[in-house]
């Protein structure tokens, strides 16, 4: 489905786009040290549920850049080409405020085109207590 403002943009385009930008920065950061660095997804055909495991093979890179940050005394090996410093904090907070952005984005878009969010996904973006149990 297209954006509003936007016709070339689609919520599925937006989705592919978190997956593919944390391979990018698993392959440059990671990939030299053992990091797995999940496959691409194509942001016109990918499926939903192919999307899903996707972000979860993503999600798991991520967390072993971090870990990979803590075994090095809390900062991550510098990429080619990174816009942020090498310790952990400023890795965090880069990849918070990008995947925050653009779940705004899937939010807000999901009720620009009329579709009622339940609770737990609104509200649930902010009960860090509990999805950090759910690990």
């Amino acid at each position: 489905m297209n954006l509003p403002g936007n016709p070339r943009r689609t919520v599925r385009s937006i989705v592919a786009h978190i997956h593919n930008a944390r391979c990018m920065w698993i392959k440059m950061i990671g990939g030299r040290h053992g990091v797995v660095v999940p496959k691409l997804v194509d942001h016109r055909t990918v499926r939903p549920a192919e999307t899903l495991r996707a972000l979860e093979r993503s999600s798991r890179g991520m967390i072993e850049l971090i870990k990979l940050g803590g075994a090095r005394g809390g900062n991550i090996p510098p990429a080619d080409w990174q816009n942020f410093p090498t310790d952990l904090v400023h890795f965090l907070s880069y990849f918070v405020a990008h995947e925050a952005h653009h779940r705004g984005q899937l939010v807000m878009l999901a009720r620009q085109l009329g579709h009622k969010l339940p609770k737990d996904v609104t509200a649930g973006l902010w009960q860090w207590n509990k999805r950090s149990k759910e690990r």
